[in-house]
């Protein structure tokens, strides 16, 4: 698999979670710019978190585990579609949870 691994993690979590909107209806994706606004800080954030890290040789990406597609500031594309993924999955999962359980809220409501 090697160069696909990342990229096949990231397909995992999608399909683990992305048929909560069909089956449970969450409407995460109906609500996209609420979406959007909720992933860019993310994306933002651990970007800059990930070339300062690569900058100062604190870690660094295995090219035969990733694309080989870097972004700039040696961020591999897989690395940022994982910033994406990850909290849609979770905005999925989390919606579906309130849509099968109206009553449930989260701590701070």
């Amino acid at each position: 698999m090697g160069q696909l691994s990342y990229i096949a993690v990231l397909v995992g979590c999608l399909l683990g979670s992305g048929w909560l909107e069909l089956v449970l209806r969450t409407r995460v994706y109906r609500r996209w710019l609420r979406l959007v606004l909720s992933v860019l800080p993310v994306v933002g954030v651990f970007a800059v978190w990930d070339a300062y890290a690569i900058a100062s040789k604190h870690w660094t990406f295995d090219p035969l585990q990733t694309s080989g597609i870097f972004v700039g500031f040696g961020i591999p594309l897989d690395e940022i579609l994982f910033f994406i993924v990850v909290p849609i999955c979770s905005i999925l999962t989390i919606e579906a949870v309130r849509s099968a359980r109206p009553d449930w809220k989260l701590p701070h409501e």
